[in-house]
């Protein structure tokens, strides 16, 4: 941190200039960063409580929910703060403190998500051998080697940002992100440009190689059951995971496959708005309109809490 002597603010110019628009940004990210915490927040605690919710598929669904709602946190707030204050500075400190969540919130969601793909992989592939395959064991190793794998793969471009110097102070986004970031710096930052889309890559790759051998198995599977209805049975547990699948993958690839921080990002704070605020508010519905199970638990911890308040 030795070479940001001569910068110790930059400014986030936010999503707008137009009064009326940053009203209705405001409006909408605050709505929805409320109902991701809420969506979230819900699935953690119930998979928590509920004795019946204790397989491997609901204690990733709990960790990925929390990186969800960790992720949104590291955006959104710093926004909504800088809405109501007027006050657009945000410290060197707390600017690489919230580039660092992000990107490794980003790339440990990515490596959970092929997990998760390949633990539907094994619940019907491979369903008799299920939960010897999946023992709370294997499931803490793989959660752990998901967030090794995230700091990782992070770790190199932003040692190499840390170390730049930096002579202009604006960011051209409502939160830190790695273009707007490195457009501030006087240093040649072209190297750290290619690792960074390097790394993005090598975790899309990686990652969406993982989901996909992992559904080429699901539907061969799935192909080979003799009635409709064990097909649809067999495709609804895996198919809300597809739909989160696609909505994480194509966010990230229009957010980080670019070719330099030099292009302009408007369009990407508007695809970062869908990431960032709409993908965290979904994807807890998404599980839970299609987990009759998560419902079920849901209506009777609701119960259970009706119940206590009448004895009070």
């Amino acid at each position: 941190m030795r070479n940001h002597s001569s910068v110790t603010t930059f400014i986030l110019l936010g999503l707008t200039n137009d009064p009326q628009l940053e009203i209705l940004a405001f409006i909408f990210l605050f709505l929805t960063y409320v109902f991701s915490v809420l969506g979230n927040l819900t699935i953690v605690v119930l998979i928590l409580v509920d004795s019946h919710l204790k397989s491997a598929m609901y204690f990733f669904l709990q960790n990925f929910s929390f990186i969800e709602l960790s992720f949104t946190t590291a955006c959104v707030p710093t926004y909504l703060h800088t809405v109501l204050s007027g006050d657009k500075t945000i410290s060197v400190k707390a600017c690489f403190i919230q580039f660092f969540c992000i990107v490794l919130f980003g790339a440990t969601d990515f490596f959970l998500l092929a997990v998760m793909s390949y633990d539907r992989y094994v619940a019907i592939c491979k369903p008799l051998h299920y939960v010897t395959i999946m023992s709370r064991r294997v499931c803490r190793i793989l959660i752990i080697c998901c967030w090794v794998s995230g700091f990782l793969a992070i770790l190199p471009p932003l040692v190499m940002t840390l170390n730049l110097e930096f002579c202009g102070s604006v960011i051209n986004h409502y939160y830190c992100d790695a273009s707007p970031l490195l457009k501030n710096s006087c240093s040649d930052t072209w190297i750290i440009e290619q690792l960074v889309v390097v790394s993005a890559v090598l975790i899309f790759i990686t990652t969406l190689v993982g989901v996909v051998i992992s559904y080429i198995s699901i539907i061969r599977m799935i192909l080979r059951l003799p009635s409709v209805q064990q097909r649809k049975k067999a495709f609804s547990t895996c198919s809300s995971h597809m739909i989160v699948v696609s909505i994480s993958y194509s966010g990230g690839i229009f957010m980080y496959i670019k070719p330099s921080a030099k292009d302009e990002v408007d369009m990407n704070k508007v695809v970062s708005l869908l990431t960032v605020s709409v993908a965290p508010l979904l994807n807890p519905f998404i599980y839970t309109l299609r987990n009759k199970q998560v419902k079920q638990s849901f209506h009777d911890t609701l119960k259970r809490f009706a119940l206590l308040s009448k004895n009070h």
